[in-house]
């Protein structure tokens, strides 16, 4: 039963953020599936409450029954009301949770809730499953940043782009649709202000289906975006985190619609680390990061870099831009150790899921 709220919580991976991806399935003492849910969107029902619907509307008495459920049911009054409290008034007896909510306004107050009031409480089974669906919730709640995942596509050899800058397309339609719907878990897709000038990308989910566009990300530390970039073509909000105080810049951005973000370092940069815990703060779980290799070394070399998503195309293409812009090493053990989470064939191109050690204890 836990295996099938798993199911129902990765149905609402794409819909639940900034909430967590939860499932929830009711079961009778004789093993009937007497209602089931998951999250919807953020403001509307959580899971334990879809599925006391969905029983209700089934006609079926929840009394005495089980709740199989991926998460602990939350204990506080946010944009709906305690899901631990509708499991108590429901009549519920029993609830197998995967895991501890993370977010220090439940944490473990929504299972004591449910133990004061008679209801008997386990804790773990498929907690690593239902861990890794929301990675994204947890990095926020736990680290107060976001789950960065690095994107990039290269031929064999690991080059992006040609020396003359060309790089549409190094891989295959089907690598390009696969990269779209990891765009569309993710809360913003984020790039650098080079690759807009150079791509005009609009950075949207168009090539997957998806109820929600995940906002736009520029990180822009001379606020160069031209106001007539693709990137405000597209649905949902665009935000530009820059080092340049230009109100009259900044203005004219903001009569595109952009917000406009100032977060210099010291060395007239935006800072990184500083942008990624305002992302947290604006509730995004997850950083979809698709930048050049300048970008995307300056995210690796502060240690901000997760995973990373690799699609390699079976070509050889020489001299290029490569996949990071790293600085040279002196001996082979001060490269950066990878963990291989995933290898896949997608259409004729390889897909490649690695991650830093340790990034996920948290």
């Amino acid at each position: 039963m836990i295996d099938r709220a798993l199911a129902l919580a990765a149905q609402a991976r794409l819909l639940a953020p900034p909430n967590p991806a939860v499932g929830c399935v009711l079961v009778s003492a004789d093993g009937q599936v007497l209602g089931e849910g998951h999250t919807q969107r953020a403001g509307q029902a959580h899971a334990e409450v879809m599925a006391l619907r969905d029983a209700a509307g089934k006609g079926r008495d929840v009394r005495g029954a089980t709740a199989y459920v991926t998460l602990e049911p939350c204990a506080h009054q946010g944009r709906t009301g305690p899901c631990s409290n509708a499991l108590v008034e429901a009549g519920i007896a029993r609830v197998v949770a995967s895991l501890q909510d993370p977010n220090p306004l439940v944490a473990g107050q929504g299972f004591a809730r449910l133990r004061a009031a008679g209801v008997q409480v386990e804790v773990g089974p498929g907690a690593e499953q239902a861990r890794e669906l929301n990675l994204g919730f947890f990095s926020r709640m736990v680290r107060a940043r976001p789950w960065v995942r690095l994107k990039v596509a290269a031929s064999l050899d690991g080059t992006t782009a040609l020396g003359n800058g060309q790089s549409q397309w190094i891989t295959s339609p089907e690598a390009r649709a696969d990269g779209h719907a990891w765009r569309a878990r993710a809360s913003a897709v984020l790039t650098g202000i080079g690759t807009v000038l150079a791509d005009d990308p609009r950075l949207d989910v168009r090539l997957a289906q998806t109820p929600r566009q995940p906002v736009r990300v520029v990180v822009d530390s001379g606020l160069q975006m031209p106001a007539t970039a693709r990137l405000f073509e597209a649905e949902g909000p665009v935000w530009l985190y820059t080092a340049t105080d230009d109100a009259a810049r900044r203005q004219a951005l903001a009569d595109r619609g952009a917000q406009v973000m100032h977060l210099p370092d010291t060395q007239g940069k935006v800072d990184l680390a500083a942008m990624l815990e305002d992302l947290a703060r604006r509730e995004i779980n997850e950083v979809h990061l698709e930048a050049g290799s300048k970008l995307n070394a300056s995210f690796l070399r502060a240690g901000l870099v997760d995973e990373l998503l690799v699609y390699l195309a079976p070509r050889l293409l020489g001299p290029g831009q490569g996949l990071l812009a790293l600085p040279a090493l002196s001996s082979l053990d001060e490269g950066t150790a990878l963990e291989f989470l995933d290898c896949q064939r997608v259409g004729p191109d390889l897909r490649i899921l690695a991650r830093l050690p340790g990034r996920d204890a948290f």
